[in-house]
């Protein structure tokens, strides 16, 4: 099943965010976290917020269990190699998490390479990738999903609500024709995880790092880029084909590129982790540099939404370039993500241009390129 798109409630304004915001705070301050499942399933909800939002930018109404393993996986994906010694980072206070567990020993028994990208196993083993997403998907629906909102010593559906809890048996979740396998967001909570992303993100991922490094007695700042680093995957495949579909220009200038080319995460790694082939633009270092995790500018939205359709030239050319390279490419998502983080700025934001030049949100120009 796919997530209904559309408003998901707004809630009652200001007042709703806030408190909203306040019971998440108090959860992820009192929660029962004996594993990282529970920072894996928040950020999967954001990611799915994000990823699932409608034409108009707004947030689904719900999510399916496999849609939310989906992503889980995608994070477990580059935590699941050995950080030093060969020794596999612990994500439990009793041991190890499974999930790291199963993803670690699917890699293994494809003896893949420490820096093999998710996207290019999903190419050439769809049907291995799709019995471990299937074993991640029960976790969460045994774990965390039915636990998650328990803090303060009771049950609080204020994100999601689900038709099960945690005495489900696998043979029930096995029976797709019975198994409820819908996330049903709250009134108001879909919304609440987009307006607040780019806070939550960053705090439910120091949050994780901290936990990982009690668990394994080390220091937090070493933990953070390994377990979420956009540098774990290597973009040296596409610098190439990418600075030859721009005819050899930098993406935001317009400028030759000579000398070091930089590959460039069009919509910012910091808000929102994309690998995608059609989030992906080559530039010149200086600009790379300058623009870092801001928002570009209205009319980059505009040249870039146009490389996103499959029917363009630039976008047939994307598809065929991440086809040849394995890599993942997933147009309609990063629209659907492009959509969320822009159609909800307001009117005073402040986009980057080019170096040094910054310039007020143009909403009804990014509307009109996301359309």
């Amino acid at each position: 099943m796919t997530a209904a798109s559309g408003a998901g409630g707004t809630g009652s304004a200001a007042d709703g965010g806030v408190a909203f915001a306040q019971k998440l705070l108090t959860l992820l301050d009192e929660g029962s976290f004996s594993t990282s499942y529970k920072y894996a399933l928040l950020l999967a909800l954001i990611d799915c917020c994000t990823e699932y939002a409608g034409a108009d930018g707004l947030a689904p109404t719900s999510v399916t269990t496999r849609q939310l393993a989906t992503k889980v996986l995608e994070l477990y994906w580059q935590q699941s190699v050995p950080f030093e010694a060969d020794a596999l980072l612990r994500q439990s206070g009793s041991g190890q998490a499974e999930i790291v567990t199963l993803v670690s020993r699917y890699r293994s028994g494809r003896r893949l390479d420490p820096l093999a990208p998710l996207g290019r196993c999903r190419a050439d083993n769809p049907d291995g990738v799709g019995r471990l997403t299937a074993e991640i998907e029960w976790k969460l629906v045994e774990m965390p999903l039915p636990r998650l909102q328990r803090f303060g010593g009771r049950h609080d559906e204020f994100i999601y609500r689900i038709g099960w809890d945690e005495t489900v048996r696998r043979s029930h979740w096995r029976d797709a024709a019975t198994f409820p396998n819908i996330v049903l967001f709250v009134d108001g909570a879909a919304e609440n995880l987009l307006r607040f992303a780019p806070l939550l993100r960053p705090l439910i991922k120091r949050q994780w790092a901290a936990m990982v490094a009690k668990c394994n007695r080390l220091a937090t700042y070493e933990l953070e880029a390994f377990l979420f680093g956009q540098e774990r995957v290597d973009l040296t495949p596409v610098r190439g084909p990418l600075r030859d579909l721009q005819d050899g220009e930098c993406f935001y200038c317009a400028d030759r590129l000579t000398g070091a080319v930089d590959v460039d995460h069009f919509l910012p790694w910091a808000r929102y982790p994309d690998n995608g082939m059609h989030n992906l633009v080559a530039a010149h270092r200086r600009c790379n540099n300058s623009k870092r995790d801001f928002l570009a500018a209205a009319a980059h939205v505009a040249r870039w939404a146009g490389r996103l359709s499959p029917t363009s030239t630039a976008g047939g050319d994307l598809g065929a370039i991440a086809r040849d390279l394995r890599w993942e490419s997933h147009p309609q998502r990063t629209l659907a993500t492009a959509r969320a983080l822009y159609l909800r700025l307001p009117p005073d934001a402040k986009l980057w241009n080019a170096p040094k030049d910054f310039v007020d949100a143009d909403l009804r120009a990014l509307a009109a390129a996301l359309h």
